[in-house]
């Protein structure tokens, strides 16, 4: 059974985003400020058009009018301009943000220790270099700026309202106590929510790909309808987790729906009791009621994109867990006197108090070639990776020269063991090319003797395009 990669928690994450932050604090400091000038002469228009209602019920000329309509019009063209290269910002800022956390997050999985590797799976690791990273682009991309922008939008909004009338201003709070107590609510039961869709996303597709991978030996073995049954229960399961999120989505989204309607009712009923009364004039309460009709809009995007915030902290969490992931092994400065490799009582267990080696001693001198047979399930593999210092033994030792392979560095490691498993994968490009990841510095000649020790340089020069 597999073991899940660990989950960052509240602290790291925030320690995490605030470094991140102090990284491009002078760029979120530009784009905090274009969002806020974009948001602050947006502010213009129900002023100017309070106060063309105020003129108009006085008497006013067509001129004063009309000079006021162009005032507007060219608040509205520097609203434009400022939007746009405030967006441009925030994108280019968050494509350099995401573009770091993806390079921290593939030298954090290039580093973990094979043998975490192992028992944590497929699922775990693909799941979250796959579709968690997918999941905090979309929320850097996207949510993270546009909840920028309606947060900045948010606050100047409401303090224009106040400026302009702190009476007329008062609805504005109408709709606050419906709309924090169902996003404290919703926040509260969220993390955990979707903490538990993505693991069961991770086990789904952990479920498939070993599925996949060992066709023929589930049919061999007339294992179909087990595995049938086992996706089938890791959908439903999946099935319930995402179940759980949407009903949390369905009851949050109508209460802050509320939120909006509230404020506007209340400003209109609010505002004609102080013109009728004398406590406001006609501009005031315009001005105030077109702002708190404006105010709807941001707040509704803060609300929406808030939850993909929520999905997209949760792979951040993910993502960030894998640094938690302690190492299997301590280097010494130990060096080995020679290339034999030994194995001394050694025993493991992948489970406690179930060993699958139990007592294993084997020596091999260098040259020697040894072959280990016996069925499937008796061990082979469990050795192999013993003896290539993968997994260090329950019991006993795995030496080379005298030294224990979880006391060399990995570097020394891998020039005394290698591993070839049955299982390779070619990446796209040239022979040279898939050599060249080994070593990136190597020559032409070092190529030639890498495929010379394994008795393939002649098949190598027969290819069309050789190297």
């Amino acid at each position: 059974m597999s073991e899940l990669l660990p989950i960052a928690g509240g602290v790291e994450l925030r320690q995490q985003a605030k470094l991140l932050a102090r990284r491009h604090r002078r760029a979120l400091a530009g784009v905090v400020a274009l969002h806020a000038a974009a948001a602050a002469t947006g502010l213009a228009g129900p002023p100017l058009l309070g106060s063309i209602v105020d003129s108009v019920q006085r008497g006013t000329t067509r001129g004063y009018v009309d000079r006021i309509v162009l005032v507007l019009a060219g608040f509205l063209l520097a609203q434009t301009v400022l939007t746009w290269l405030a967006r441009r910002a925030s994108f280019v800022l968050s494509e350099k943000m995401f573009a770091e956390l993806r390079e921290d997050f593939m030298r954090r999985v290039l580093a973990l220790p094979l043998s975490t590797v192992e028992r944590a799976g497929t699922g775990d690791l693909v799941s979250r270099t796959t579709a968690d990273v997918d999941s905090l682009a979309r929320t850097i991309r996207f949510a993270v700026p546009e909840t920028l922008i309606a947060a900045v939008t948010t606050i100047l909004t409401v303090v224009a309202a106040v400026w302009v009338s702190p009476i007329a201003a008062l609805p504005c709070l109408a709709g606050v106590p419906a709309l924090v107590i169902g996003t404290r609510w919703y926040l509260r039961h969220a993390p955990a929510a979707y903490l538990r869709e993505r693991a069961t996303y991770a086990t789904l597709a952990g479920t498939v790909g070993e599925t996949v991978d060992g066709g023929r030996t589930i049919e061999a073995l007339g294992l179909r309808e087990e595995r049938v049954r086992r996706i089938d229960a890791d959908l439903d399961d999946a099935f319930k987790a995402e179940q759980r999120t949407l009903r949390l989505r369905t009851i949050w989204f109508p209460s802050t729906e509320i939120s909006y309607v509230l404020p506007i009712a209340a400003a209109l009923a609010w505002g004609g009791w102080l013109v009728s009364s004398g406590r406001a004039s006609i501009f005031e309460v315009t001005a105030v009621s077109l702002y708190v009709i404006q105010l709807a809009d941001p707040v509704d995007r803060l609300i929406s994109w808030l939850d993909e915030i929520q999905v997209g902290a949760t792979s951040f969490a993910r993502l960030v867990g894998i640094a938690r992931v302690p190492p299997d092994r301590y280097a010494t400065e130990d060096q080995p006197e020679d290339d034999r490799l030994a194995a001394r009582e050694v025993r493991y267990a992948y489970y406690a108090d179930r060993d699958v080696l139990h007592g294993i001693d084997l020596d091999l001198e260098p040259g020697e070639r040894v072959a280990v047979v016996g069925p499937s399930g008796a061990g082979k593999s469990t050795l192999g990776r013993l003896l290539a210092g993968i997994h260090p033994p329950r019991l006993g030792r795995v030496e080379v020269g005298g030294v224990r392979l979880v006391d060399l560095p990995l570097e020394t490691l891998r020039q005394e063991v290698a591993l070839v498993t049955q299982e390779q994968h070619v990446f796209v490009g040239t022979l040279a090319e898939n050599l060249l990841l080994a070593r990136p510095g190597a020559s032409d000649d070092q190529l030639s003797a890498s495929l010379a020790a394994v008795d393939a340089l002649e098949w190598a020069r027969a290819l069309p395009e050789g190297l």
